[in-house]
């Protein structure tokens, strides 16, 4: 997809991978972009640096991620690429509360589906449109110590996958971003993984750049690290051996766990 004279949305757009995303892609000369955040104050200020709109909204919330679409579309016509990059992560595993387990669904895996639920319609009727899904290379792989993140990452790889294989025939392109460590606040933030990801880190202009280039090529995986499509073979083709791999690591790197 080229980007020029597109209307274009990223969730999650006030920072991090959103916000350089949205920096990144306001080069391409879109015909509108639009930010889309909770922290509708963050939007605005990188909206203001690049000259795009920044619209308040709850990924998690059906009726708000509606109202973030049908806002755009009044305004601006169809949507052409929908970036559903919101997210969120913390570490935990099996004991971790179910209502915790239901936050991060619903902000990693529905937020996704509730846009498709809207997109998809109108993007069969016009035969064309663009789904980019932002979820990570724990979608592909693991994520140590979190496993609320890894199964929700995994479910957005999946949910991508379907949507590609579904649609592919009817015009929708989908793509999925899954990077290894990026430096954003959600890395700051956890404490825990510094250690493992903090040498892998890469910065978020860099994810950015790697994203415009695979939607001009239209790949559905698109790997800022290239390692990750070398660890990913490496899981398909021996299973057991790479589960071994990942526990001798988890005792490198959490020598308590």
């Amino acid at each position: 997809m080229n980007l020029r004279d597109r209307v274009v949305i990223v969730t999650g757009g006030g920072s991090g991978i959103g916000a350089a995303l949205a920096r990144r892609f306001a080069g391409e000369k879109p015909r509108a972009l639009i930010l889309g955040d909770l922290d509708l104050g963050s939007a605005r200020d990188v909206a203001g640096e690049i000259g795009a709109e920044a619209i308040q909204v709850d990924v998690a919330d059906p009726a708000s991620n509606d109202a973030l679409i049908d806002t755009v579309e009044d305004r601006f016509g169809p949507v052409d690429l929908f970036c559903a990059n919101a997210g969120i992560g913390f570490a935990g595993d099996e004991q971790t509360p179910p209502e915790r387990w239901d936050f991060m669904w619903q902000v990693n895996l529905m937020s996704h589906v509730h846009a498709a639920r809207r997109l998809i319609p109108g993007w069969l009727a016009r035969g064309e449109g663009y789904f980019l899904s932002t979820a990570s290379a724990a979608g592909l792989l693991t994520n140590l110590k979190a496993a609320q993140y890894s199964v929700t990452k995994h479910a957005a790889v999946s949910f991508a996958e379907w949507l590609a294989i579904t649609y592919g025939d009817q015009g929708i392109k989908v793509s999925c971003l899954c990077p290894m460590g990026v430096k954003t606040r959600l890395l700051d933030a956890a404490d825990e993984f510094h250690a493992l990801l903090d040498p892998l880190a890469i910065e978020p202009e860099q994810v950015a750049e790697t994203v415009v280039q695979g939607l001009a090529e239209e790949h559905f995986l698109i790997l800022p690290h290239p390692d990750v499509a070398r660890y990913f073979q490496n899981k398909a083709n021996d299973y057991d051996h790479w589960i071994g791999g990942m526990r001798k690591l988890q005792r490198t790197v959490f020598p308590t766990g």
